[in-house]
């Protein structure tokens, strides 16, 4: 559990995770802003176990999950996009580009997909990294937690801190899901810039 204090912004509790929520029409980056944010006040926990789960569209229940479960939900309500089918199948065509730090020897859909480092593979072979762009809503953001550097993915919010003048993250960092100030507490960051039917650098 992370215990550093992050102010929290905007809490929602829209009941329609992995639905699309009543933002056609929007721009893509406010499509998935609304997404993520749903999610405050509807994950309430962070709970890291493996849990098998359906395939495709899998999930565990809503109440919990990691920093990437935040994601994964956001894109499937906003952009009906399965992180978990994405990468299952990218996977099948180049499971040697894929870190190998959990000593897999095959593919496994209730987990893949639910791993930082595996996201941020599928996102670069996609062509969605944007390292040389500022930060802007609805980006993907990618860090490590020091001192561990514990890996961690976030939604980069149209909010700002009033404190910190920061993009607020919308992310599960150990508290559920949240909306806070988290933008400077990484190191290793990664921008990512990926709307599933829209060229993601535009």
């Amino acid at each position: 559990m992370v215990t550093r204090r992050a102010a929290s912004f905007g809490l929602f509790t829209v009941p329609l995770l992995g639905a699309h929520i009543g933002h056609r029409g929007r721009p893509a980056p406010d499509r998935l802003i609304i997404a993520a944010r749903s999610q405050i006040g509807q994950t309430l926990h962070y709970d890291p176990s493996y849990v098998p789960i359906d395939y495709p569209g899998g999930d565990i229940p809503t109440l919990t999950g990691v920093c990437t479960d935040v994601v994964i939900r956001a894109f499937r309500a906003a952009f009906s996009f399965d992180f978990q089918l994405a990468v299952h199948e990218d996977m099948g065509r180049a499971f040697e580009t894929y870190p190998s730090s959990w000593g897999l020897t095959r593919r496994d859909p209730n987990i893949d997909h639910r791993r930082v480092p595996n996201l941020e593979v599928f996102l670069a072979r996609r062509g969605a990294e944007a390292s040389n762009l500022i930060w802007q809503p609805g980006d993907v953001f990618t860090g490590r937690l020091p001192p561990s550097n514990l890996p961690h993915i976030a939604i980069v919010s149209d909010r700002r801190s009033p404190r910190s003048g920061n993009l607020l993250l919308i992310h599960n960092i150990g508290r559920g899901t949240e909306e806070s100030d988290w933008l400077d507490g990484f190191n290793a960051h990664r921008r990512f810039r990926f709307f599933p039917g829209i060229d993601s650098l535009n």
